[in-house]
């Protein structure tokens, strides 16, 4: 067990099994990238698309989400997610080495770049539903936020330097070649994912169909006290920021009067932020608590996109304000998601992470266009501005999810009393559970609701004493 103020063994150090996937993962997320900067730009530079037809491609690589609900309930009763992984990296390798296929025989389509967005989006929520319940399967709880932190600083490593590597292949082999190296990411993601050896539990026998795990997944979601503050939490965050998204290169160009090149330079330093946020995550965490680093990530990560509103000065300031707003809300970002999923992690029960995962994708991502839909409205009525101040001040409410909720009290993710397997994150049978500061008992964080005190077959939120995990809670 680790407590805040201590730091935590490198237990992920010896975990090759851990160190596999982080590698596959690691790729795969390089390979993202470029086919994210390469999809749109096959679209307006070969097809010549209107800004109409980019919107829906864009739109088609987030709608399977929405099913995400679904896909997990019907992942929870596969026993074989490493298969599961491993067909959805190779389903998106195929998929989309049928457009440099294509664009050699001078035969890519609209419809086409549409079918392929769709289901390489389909087969990146099948490969994240799956992920979460395979991720257990190597890590053990302690580790939870180390392991989150090293998979995030990947993503965020991706980010920073992405853009620039997929625009300078794009620029040497044109857009659809550029996209092999996406396709060679997936092929290698899923040739280290079949080298883990793991022991997967096999799901217990479910007596419900899957629409009533679908419903059973969003009462798990709700019903838990810790669960529930999250989503609204992330959801609310999501809500606001996905409002400046939309704007905020367009208020660089117009208001700002940065160049493209110039917009790039902000937000690629700005991106570096998000590989210091990812790395001291674990440290802040063991120092002040889970829960506490939660909530400074949940505030810093919109807070400063209000100050873009106030942004002024020769070129040289405007460009380093810029990058200066995007590099604190980066850390913020990384303190936020990495705590957070670790403590997701921690309280979820191992036959329904598939279905939380799910009931989490469905809103979470469901919620981010009409974000984007609201943020232009508020733009073309009040003005650019006031629009980025009023996304940046409400998504800080968000953090009243958290405040008011057990997540504040929260520590530490202890291990479960059975665990022997600590090096190779060894699944065991009780689930782990997050531990509270010494001085809130469960009572300090409000009296248990009647929702709260669920039968023994709901999981973690089964006792209200024992309300933010199957782990103990001191």
């Amino acid at each position: 067990m680790t407590a805040a103020g201590t730091r935590p063994p490198a237990i992920l150090r010896d975990n090759r099994r851990f160190r596999t996937f982080w590698v596959g993962e690691s790729i795969s997320q390089f390979g993202d990238r470029i086919s994210e900067l390469a999809l749109p730009l096959i679209a307006v530079t070969v097809l010549s698309a209107t800004p109409a037809q980019v919107s829906i491609l864009t739109a088609l690589i987030w709608l399977p989400n929405l099913l995400g609900m679904f896909v997990g309930a019907w992942v929870d009763q596969r026993t074989r997610k490493r298969r599961l992984l491993i067909v959805a990296d190779l389903v998106r390798a195929a998929v989309l080495l049928s457009l440099p296929v294509a664009y050699l025989l001078d035969a890519v389509t609209l419809t086409h770049l549409y079918s392929v967005a769709l289901l390489t989006g389909a087969g990146a929520v099948l490969f994240g539903m799956a992920r979460q319940a395979f991720f257990v399967a190597l890590v053990p709880p302690s580790a939870y936020v180390e392991a989150n932190s090293k998979l995030s600083l990947s993503r965020a490593a991706s980010f920073a330097a992405g853009p620039a590597l997929g625009g300078g292949l794009i620029q040497a082999l044109t857009a659809p070649v550029a996209v092999l190296v996406d396709v060679v990411s997936f092929v290698g993601s899923a040739l280290l994912i079949g080298r883990i050896p793991v022991d997967e539990a096999r799901p217990a026998p479910q007596r419900s169909s899957t629409l009533g795990l679908v419903r059973d997944g969003l009462v798990l979601v709700m019903r838990h006290p810790v669960m529930r503050a999250v989503l609204g939490c992330t959801s609310t965050v999501n809500f606001f920021t996905l409002m400046t998204s939309a704007l905020l290169v367009l208020y660089a160009s117009r208001e700002l009067g940065l160049s493209a090149g110039a917009i790039g330079i902000a937000f690629g330093v700005g991106a570096v932020g998000g590989l210091a946020g990812a790395a001291l995550a674990p440290r802040v965490s063991h120092t002040i608590g889970l829960g506490r680093t939660a909530i400074i990530g949940v505030i810093l990560f919109p807070a400063p996109l209000a100050l873009t509103a106030f942004v002024s000065g020769p070129t040289w300031a405007r460009i380093a304000a810029l990058a200066a707003i995007e590099m604190v809300s980066s850390v913020g970002v990384m303190l936020m998601d990495v705590n957070l999923n670790a403590l997701l992690t921690s309280v979820t029960p191992d036959d329904a992470r598939g279905r939380r995962a799910g009931a989490y994708s469905a809103v979470n991502y469901g919620i981010r266009p009409l974000g984007a839909l609201v943020g232009g409205w508020l733009g073309t009525t009040i003005g650019l501005r006031p629009t980025l101040v009023v996304a940046g001040l409400g998504g800080v409410l968000a953090v009243l999810w958290l405040l008011t909720s057990p997540v504040r009290h929260i520590t530490a993710i202890d291990e479960p009393a059975t665990d022997t397997s600590a090096a190779e994150g060894r699944q065991s049978t009780p689930s782990p559970g997050p531990r509270n500061r010494p001085d809130s008992s469960p009572a300090s964080a409000g009296p248990p609701h009647r929702d709260q005190m669920a039968s023994s077959e709901e999981g973690p939120h089964a006792a209200a004493q024992n309300e933010l995990g199957a782990g103990s809670v001191r």
